[in-house]
């Protein structure tokens, strides 16, 4: 019965969706790393990306203002990782922040002696967990040109990882994958990439192995011949787990 009405409800959001299918098409054709779906893929993006709208507010912070290209490029994006996933994958939180451009966060390390030091930082994004996603527009606009970097799917892939518990680079696993598999792989190469750069990841990954995940997401969906040429296994492994093959 329950299934029966999220059925109901979704396909009445979807009849009555605020975007017809040339406003998504228009959308997409602004995003580059979009085109290697097929047709039938791009038309369940367009139905999980009004869903997605339905289900999450956006707003602008420091008088940013929501624009109808705004929101779209924003549910693309964020829903092109759960596309063979589905909007249950991003369930727990409902808001996304949008400031205008880099903003300050209270950031907070442990140095190897124990100490505690408490400052503030410069972000493009964050994701908190059972808590909203924060983006900076002027990184979020680039985000899809296929260089590798793409803030929007690196705040949501933390959301999936963030389904177990805290981000660890350990997100719930298929039912038809192999969690020590994951975890040996992930381990061993981000181990490696503590002190081998490898062309076309950011650095940023070698932080710790939740950014790791996230940092070789975004390669996995905007350029993913630099994720095999450096790490092979860690392109296998997700693709089983976003159920997804881009290059």
């Amino acid at each position: 019965m329950f299934e029966m009405i999220k059925e109901w409800r979704d396909q009445r959001i979807l009849d009555n969706s605020e975007f017809t299918s040339a406003d998504w098409q228009r959308a997409a054709g602004r995003i580059p790393i979009l085109e290697r779906l097929t047709d039938d893929e791009m038309n369940e993006l367009f139905e999980l990306a009004t869903l997605f709208l339905a289900d999450k507010s956006i707003t602008g912070a420091q008088g940013f203002k929501i624009t109808d290209k705004v929101r779209q490029s924003i549910a693309l994006q964020a829903c092109l990782p759960i596309l063979h996933l589905g909007l249950e994958w991003y369930k727990g939180w409902s808001s996304i922040i949008i400031y205008p451009g880099s903003y300050k966060s209270e950031a907070k390390s442990v140095d190897e002696f124990g100490i505690v030091h408490e400052g503030q930082q410069h972000r493009s994004g964050e994701a908190w967990q059972r808590g909203p996603v924060i983006l900076s527009w002027k990184d979020a606009k680039h985000s899809g040109e296929r260089d590798g970097h793409n803030v929007v799917i690196h705040e949501f892939v933390h959301k999936l990882d963030m389904l177990n518990g805290r981000a660890n680079g350990f997100p719930p696993m298929q039912p038809d994958m192999d969690p020590e598999r994951w975890t040996k792989i992930m381990s061993r190469d981000f181990e490696d990439f503590q002190t081998h750069r490898k062309s076309g990841l950011d650095r940023y990954g070698a932080t710790n192995p939740a950014e790791f995940f996230a940092v070789l997401s975004e390669v996995f969906f905007e350029t993913p011949q630099k994720l095999v040429d450096a790490y092979p296994d860690i392109y296998d492994i997700m693709v089983k787990f976003f159920r997804q093959t881009p290059l």
